[in-house]
């Protein structure tokens, strides 16, 4: 259980559940701006994607539309092997999209149309009156395992959050646990202080924090990846992996797991998601926390070396993850 040595004891029939949102990915070739690649992608679904691959009993719990983006989105979860018998349908809505422009270095910048998506509806029509949203939500929250962002919280307005956060609490109450990735943007929150307060909230319900280092210290102004995970220690999750980029992952020994090095990135795009699904992976199969941080290096040093958020199954054979 997170808190001790031990690895979470789950075994693969037991489910876990992601939510989020999944957009339409747009990734330039080659520098150019008029050769874009489309793709599906988001930071939840591509931790989702990654798990399901490593031999998870994975289900998505999101909004999407009627379109053919949207039928195409659902195609594509249920080939990585994701269970999509929780999504919800919102004819009237379409799929987010962003767009990522790569730099020389590998390090990527984006472009979001998703103000008005079909997944920021997710808690809209929970009036009691939808029976097929009720039943999703009961069964996250039932779930062994509940994963989910700040990306996630920022979606939605503040009775959608308080939903979510409720939600957290329903889980842990019924014995699984809330895995977290504040991940924080700030172009997803209004102000710091409201991703602060959010972000605040759900704290007391995280059993396992997988939190990185610059992103806390932008929001929080940690000065070094050991206040980052003393805060979120001290915030009550029993599990804080900190992840820091090519340094590798600070872990609860203290040690600094470091991962494969990689000279030249080609698309740094989705490498912490890669990590946070091998992680979570691992210790659902059973592996200590330094296994786990490993196999996450390893993913997320496979993934930078290829386009887009979600690569190629055939790439995955060279992570060390896939042996999980």
């Amino acid at each position: 259980m997170p808190g001790s040595d031990s690895a979470v004891d789950r075994s693969d029939s037991h489910r876990v559940v992601v939510i989020g949102e999944c957009m339409i990915e747009l990734s330039s070739l080659e520098s150019s701006v008029d050769c874009w690649r489309m793709r599906f992608a988001g930071d939840t679904l591509n931790t989702a994607t990654y798990m399901a691959r490593l031999g998870g009993n994975i289900a998505y719990l999101t909004a999407i539309g009627a379109d053919r983006f949207s039928a195409a989105m659902l195609q594509q979860w249920q080939a990585d092997g994701i269970d999509t018998s929780l999504v919800q349908t919102r004819p009237d809505r379409l799929p987010g999209l962003y767009a990522i422009e790569t730099d020389a270095t590998g390090e990527r910048h984006f472009h979001y149309w998703r103000e008005n998506s079909a997944a920021r509806t997710l808690f809209d029509h929970d009036e009691g009156g939808n029976d097929r949203l009720q039943s999703a939500l009961s069964a996250a929250a039932s779930a062994d395992l509940l994963y989910l962002s700040g990306i996630t919280l920022s979606l939605f307005n503040s009775a959608g959050q308080r939903r979510l956060i409720d939600l957290c609490s329903g889980v842990r109450a019924q014995g699984g646990l809330v895995a977290f990735d504040p991940n924080y943007r700030a172009r997803g929150w209004h102000s710091p202080d409201e991703a602060r307060a959010v972000i605040g909230a759900v704290a007391p319900y995280v059993s396992i924090a997988l939190p990185t280092f610059d992103d806390e210290a932008s929001l929080y102004g940690d000065i070094s990846p050991a206040a980052t995970h003393a805060r979120w220690v001290a915030a009550g999750a029993g599990e804080v992996v900190v992840k820091m980029g090519p340094d590798g992952a600070l872990v609860d020994s203290g040690d600094i797991i470091a991962g494969p090095r990689v000279l030249h990135p080609l698309d740094t795009t989705g490498a912490g998601d890669a990590f946070n699904a091998a992680y979570l992976s691992a210790r659902v199969h059973g592996h200590d926390r330094t296994e786990a941080a490993t196999a996450g290096n390893a993913l997320a040093a496979t993934v930078i070396q290829h386009p887009g958020a979600i690569i190629d199954w055939a790439f995955m054979n060279s992570a060390g993850a896939k042996a999980l």
